[in-house]
């Protein structure tokens, strides 16, 4: 599972991950939680939609049954009335409103005493200037006589639980700064990591980046529909900002797009494929809800979207758990992230069916959760994006370098020898190679087995490698054959870079298993003539080599290019 600090990186990533699924914007989400109960109101509910002018009469006060204290509550989609009675006076000195939290994509429609018109229609609307979507705030001009009541028609999209209260235009001003302040900031968290995401997408082309970057983009269009500062953006104001369809469509949206970019976090389609298709077909009824939110199929569209939502989360948190079982990384950190959010989750659904009241700043937990979930999902993808660049590394590593002598593979130094050949013809300077062989290496490998010769050459490759200059190549040709490249040399320094390789080896015996066994090498050397090629200068090599061989081995020969015929210039023997 790596090292302690890579665990913890890993663990944190998926600990926020779910949070994009967990706190996934299901179309009731944003009227979920309920206040604190209003004080000095009292609530009353009438389950029809007769004429306004015979409810705003007060001829049908009769019919009105007393709701929960201080929230208008909902549990399906539908339009009913609401009675509003002060019990105390409440006067215009303070500049009173009604304040509706969070009442999402809820219709109001409010009537004030002796107004036969309503004042407001939808969220925000009647208003004082520039408040944001966070409450439906209706003016009370003349203030509100102990008694009197105000009637609120409701066209509810969604089951929905809104706190109601009057509040002065100070304290409204005082909530309506920090919610601005919590909303900046989250949206601006969106924005820097949709940023961040697109320049990743762009310089690394790693399609986990762009998922992440249209599940952002979702989910910061669907917090600026619901929230209202969609209506900043020309063009766009009346069609996601006043149209009831836009935070429906808006949240589907989000809501493909988080589903899309788990399923590609967590490879369900290769990992999971039967769980795969249960969110793939999730996915589509998503979708065709989404076609029909078009058209204003709102009151069937919403809870169907919500148990299809919820049978995606579930078949996600199944694949998560079998993920755990099998020692999948994404799988144990998205798992890890279900709980942070799931208790947030939990907290606001208690809160909407009245056990207890939440805090206002449960609301703004759940944005900042996302924002957070997406910075540390980034982070995850950036540690898999490393990982997989460690194990490139390692392959190459491997595909480069000999494992049981440490040199060059036979592939790896062809190609750096075809590289300075090429460089050595096209700058004029000298290249020599020198090839050589363990003196009867067969014979150890049969009388003594495999792994001693396999300690025999790791003896010998250390011995002579340690002999080279830094700038020197040496790669394991094959078997016992070895070959150094020698850039930047001539013959004659050729020959005494092969003599010192030649005596670090026969110098003193090799230990192996507490035996000593005498070691000796056979040398070739060539030096690059002009104009050729890689294949001819290793022959040439080859072809001294063998001549070391046949004049009685351990020693160097070396072949000159300026002797012409196929038969090398001897050179050096030992005494």
């Amino acid at each position: 599972m790596g090292t302690p600090l890579q665990r913890w990186k890993l663990c944190l990533c998926g600990c926020l991950a779910f949070a994009l699924l967990a706190a996934m914007p299901w179309p009731t989400q944003a009227s979920s939680d309920a206040g604190p109960p209003a004080s000095g109101l009292s609530l009353s509910r009438l389950d029809a939609d007769p004429v306004p002018r015979d409810v705003v009469s007060g001829s049908l006060d009769h019919r009105f049954q007393a709701g929960p204290g201080g929230v208008i509550r909902e549990s399906a989609p539908g339009v009913s009335w609401w009675r509003l009675v002060s019990a105390t006076a409440v006067p215009a000195t303070a500049q009173p409103h009604i304040v509706l939290d969070r009442p999402g994509a809820a219709r109001v429609q409010a009537w004030l005493p002796g107004q036969p018109m309503p004042v407001a229609d939808g969220p925000g609307n009647g208003a004082p200037a520039g408040f944001p979507q966070r409450a439906l705030a209706v003016p009370l001009p003349d203030g509100l006589q102990a008694g009197q009541a105000v009637y609120l028609r409701v066209r509810a999209m969604a089951p929905l639980a809104v706190p109601v209260d009057i509040e002065p235009l100070v304290q409204l001003h005082q909530r309506e700064l920090v919610h601005v302040a919590w909303r900046a900031a989250v949206l601006c968290g969106f924005v820097l990591l949709a940023l961040l995401a697109l320049g990743f997408w762009v310089g690394i082309g790693e399609r986990g980046y762009g998922y992440l970057l249209l599940a952002l983009l979702a989910q910061a269009a669907f917090f600026a529909t619901s929230g209202g500062e969609i209506r900043l953006v020309p063009g766009l104001a009346t069609v996601l900002g006043e149209d009831p369809r836009g935070v429906v469509l808006a949240s589907l949206a989000a809501t493909l797009a988080t589903l899309g970019f788990l399923t590609h976090y967590l490879e369900l389609r290769g990992r999971h494929p039967a769980l795969f298709r249960l969110v793939a077909g999730c996915a589509a009824v998503l979708l065709v809800l989404a076609m029909a939110a078009l058209v204003g199929a709102l009151r069937w569209v919403v809870p169907i979207a919500e148990i299809a939502g919820l049978v995606a989360a579930g078949a996600l948190l199944v694949a998560c758990v079998r993920g755990c079982i099998a020692r999948e990384r994404p799988a144990g950190f998205v798992l890890l992230a279900w709980l942070p959010a799931l208790a947030v989750l939990v907290a606001g659904g208690a809160a909407g069916l009245g056990l207890w009241v939440a805090p206002e700043w449960l609301e703004h937990a759940r944005s900042a959760a996302l924002v957070l979930a997406g910075a540390v999902i980034m982070i995850g993808l950036t540690d898999a994006l490393q990982k997989v660049r460690r194990d490139r590394d390692r392959v190459s590593r491997l595909a480069t370098f000999d494992t049981l002598t440490g040199a060059l593979s036979r592939p790896a130094m062809e190609e750096r020898l075809a590289a300075a050949v090429t460089d050595a013809h096209r700058s004029g300077t000298p290249l020599s190679v020198v090839f050589f062989d363990v003196d009867r290496f067969k014979r150890i490998n049969d009388d003594h087995g495999h792994r001693v010769g396999d300690s025999f050459l790791r003896f010998i490759a250390l011995r002579t490698r340690n002999r080279l200059r830094t700038y020197d190549l040496m790669g394991r040709w094959g078997g016992d054959e070895m070959i150094v490249m020698l850039p930047d040399t001539r013959l004659n320094e050729a020959l005494g870079v092969a003599e010192n390789l030649r005596s670090a080896v026969n110098c003193r015996p090799l230990s192996i298993d507490d035996r000593l066994f005498d070691a000796t090498l056979s040398l070739g050397v060539a030096e690059l003539a002009a104009g050729e090629t890689v294949e001819h200068l290793v022959e040439r090599a080859d072809s001294a080599l063998y001549s070391s061989k046949t004049a009685g081995r351990d020693r160097v020969t070396g072949h000159d290019p300026r002797v012409t015929g196929s038969h090398p210039r001897f050179v050096a023997t030992p005494d």
